[in-house]
């Protein structure tokens, strides 16, 4: 399918893909694409499916919160993968090499 091929061009690599078939309310036979069709598309490309009516409000509210939820999910796993970054500082080991010269800034005029 294009569009599947055009959101893996064009998006993250993680990004958070759904299909959602519209007009659930209409009787199966005139509609576009029947509901088996779609969950077989989406079981095809591993992505959660949805059938929604605007018309009746079917499903809308439930489709946003399942697609934040799962943003929400992802965004928490990749900031519990990076790992804190750190800075060791030790001490100058007084045997190895150490000078006791003082060097002077040519800034200060000394």
């Amino acid at each position: 399918m294009n569009w599947i091929r055009n959101i893996e061009q064009h998006a993250s690599d993680n990004v958070n893909k759904i299909l959602v078939g519209n007009k659930a309310d209409m009787d199966e036979s005139k509609r576009v694409m029947p509901t088996s069709r779609g969950q077989a598309l989406a079981n095809e490309y591993g992505i959660k499916f949805f059938e929604t009516s605007a018309k009746t409000n079917l499903n809308t509210e439930h489709v946003f919160f399942s697609i934040a939820k799962d943003i929400k999910q992802r965004l928490a796993e990749s900031d519990s993968k990076v790992e804190p970054q750190t800075i060791k500082i030790s001490k100058p080991d007084p045997g190895k090499g150490s000078s006791t010269v003082t060097e002077r800034s040519a800034c200060c005029g000394s």
